[in-house]
């Protein structure tokens, strides 16, 4: 692999090179987007021998495939409005990434708390839970009276509980995930390129144009190097506009209304001593009967999620506000009013915008659908709303749609349904067994570093010094892999590395400031930073982490000193 600092540039030049050759041919597919939409469709398209190129703004993963509540979820509301196929869906994508990333997408217990006079109550819930359980092909759900629940869960206040409904979804670091999926998309001949923002279409008149829309077809898409300011024009058979909550920044060139609603949802980080759980608890909140889920991640405690129109600027890093941070604060207080939590307990906190499409930006947030949409324009398709864990099944619908332009029968994809997303690995824990390991559970650590880093796992660690190894702080993480990720997966900033590659910048207090300060000759030089880079990479990701990561008192405290 390429010296770290150069990747992303050695990717543009890559372009470049391409597109001031003789007789540059069209991409087949342009995605734009690096979330786990954009890439998903990127390993649809690799997987089929296009030719394809993802181009993505910012990072990876930066916008809500980082941020979002961590869940692999079935969609057990879905149930409740009858729609059984997209339940269905939901579920059996869910039990295919459990086969396909153990260690990356975990199976977790859900207590559905039940209190008294609570709509709706265990006869009904337990209900739901049988047909849910059903769809998957599994049997996980049960009931936990007050005394079995506290025996499950030590800490919780039971006082006027019922009792909790259980059933199994799953948990992941969505960000891992978008970075395991654009590598096996790259093992297929796809290529890459962050930092590299699309700033307009390309259009072609054609001699048919009278039967086209807007009298033009997209035909490419003009792209921006965010460093050196340096734009090329890329010619593609088909772009893909797969940017989430932005999505209308293209689509509105093409004449069309927005329709995006770009809805928050923050969370708090808290350190698991505060809250020790091991299953997601779900509880209404008593201010709004909305849904709060209190969960174990990462070796702490996340308490999310909120949900509020955000008119704030999506290109900046979407904030917890005072607000959020009570309504939060006060749903944990509800169930474990002996934990004390004080805004001083709060590690971290992060949110992100989900991209619903919405007909009446007056209906409340929490009862807008989750669904996609796919439009089509000649040579021009646009995909958003949707989650997390039908990103394959949204890939699948966008290249159907991208068929007919393609030259390409929508039947020869069926063949493929049963194919992997993520490659079959090749090495086990077997390879790792001589490795030192300072945690608890080995065999569980060994499994993650395979779900995280697939095949890559065994580089990592085969020529790391022990040093290298040892766990940081209360986190599962080594400084093998920061390191690793640093050199081979297109880190342009320091917050690309603590916040997405890895997540760091969540887990340790103040982002890692103090952890950073111990280990700057060792990132420096896996990094290929001066000096001067580093400390300006510093003091970006200080100004970064203590807006959008921190909480709006400490913002203010730091100000004002």
């Amino acid at each position: 692999m390429s010296n770290p600092q150069s990747a992303t540039r050695n990717a543009w030049q890559v372009l470049k090179n391409y597109t001031q050759s003789d007789t540059p041919a069209p991409w087949d597919v342009i995605v734009v987007g690096g979330g786990i939409t954009g890439a998903g469709i990127l390993r649809e398209a690799a997987r089929m021998g296009l030719k394809a190129l993802l181009v993505e703004q910012k990072d990876f993963a930066w916008g809500t495939s980082s941020r979002s509540s961590k869940m692999v979820h079935g969609g057990l509301r879905y149930i409740a409005q009858l729609d059984i196929k997209l339940t269905k869906h939901s579920v059996e994508e869910r039990e295919r990434l459990l086969r396909e990333a153990p260690g990356l997408v975990e199976r977790m217990g859900y207590l559905f708390t039940l209190r008294k006079g609570q709509f709706p109550g265990k006869l009904i819930f337990n209900g739901l839970l049988a047909v849910y359980d059903s769809l998957a092909g599994i049997k996980s759900h049960d009931y936990f009276d007050n005394r079995a629940l506290e025996k499950r869960v030590p800490s919780i206040d039971t006082h006027d509980l019922k009792g909790a409904s259980y059933y199994t979804d799953a948990v992941t670091d969505d960000a891992r995930l978008v970075l395991r999926v654009l590598h096996a998309a790259i093992a297929d001949g796809a290529q890459v390129c962050n930092y590299c923002r699309a700033e307009s279409l390309l259009k072609d008149s054609l001699l048919k144009e009278s039967l086209l829309k807007n009298g033009a077809r997209v035909s490419g898409v003009r792209v921006v190097d965010e460093f050196s300011g340096e734009s090329l024009e890329l010619k593609a058979k088909v772009i893909v506009n797969a940017t989430g909550a932005w999505v209308d920044h293209l689509r509105t060139q093409n004449s069309h209304t927005a329709e995006i609603r770009p809805l928050r949802g923050s969370h708090l980080v808290i350190p698991r001593s505060k809250i020790a759980i091991d299953d997601a608890l779900t509880l209404f909140h008593p201010h709004d009967k909305r849904p709060v889920f209190i969960f174990p991640w990462e070796g702490a405690t996340v308490i999310g999620t909120t949900d509020l129109d955000h008119t704030d600027d999506l290109n900046r890093e979407p904030a917890i506000t005072a607000a959020e941070v009570n309504y939060l604060l006060d749903a944990a207080r509800l169930l474990f009013p002996n934990a004390s939590l004080q805004e001083s307990d709060v590690i971290s906190s992060y949110a992100g915008v989900r991209p619903v499409i919405s007909q009446d930006k007056s209906k409340d947030p929490s009862k807008e659908s989750r669904e996609h949409a796919v439009w089509v324009d000649p040579g021009f398709i646009t995909v958003s709303g949707g989650k997390l864990t039908t990103f394959r099944l949204i890939a699948r619908d966008v290249m159907q749609a991208a068929s007919t332009m393609l030259d390409i029968h929508p039947k020869s994809m069926l063949a493929k349904k049963t194919e992997r997303v993520l490659p079959t690995l090749t090495i086990s824990a077997a390879n790792f067994q001589a490795l030192p390991y300072t945690g608890k559970d080995r065999a569980a650590w060994l499994e993650r570093m395979l779900g995280r880093y697939g095949n890559d796992a065994q580089t990592i660690f085969s020529e790391a010094k022990e040093s290298d190894t040892a766990l940081i702080g209360d986190t599962q993480f080594t400084l093998a892999e920061v390191c690793w990720a640093a050199q081979n997966e297109w880190v342009e900033h320091l917050d690309d590395l603590l916040l997405r590659r890895t997540r760091l910048g969540n887990l340790l207090p103040e982002g890692g400031a103090g952890w950073l300060s111990s280990v700057r000759t060792q990132l420096q030089s896996a990094l290929g930073w001066d000096d001067t880079r580093w400390d300006t990479e510093i003091s970006r990701y200080t100004s970064i982490w203590n807006h959008a990561y921190s909480l709006p008192s400490r913002q203010m405290q730091k100000v004002a000193l």
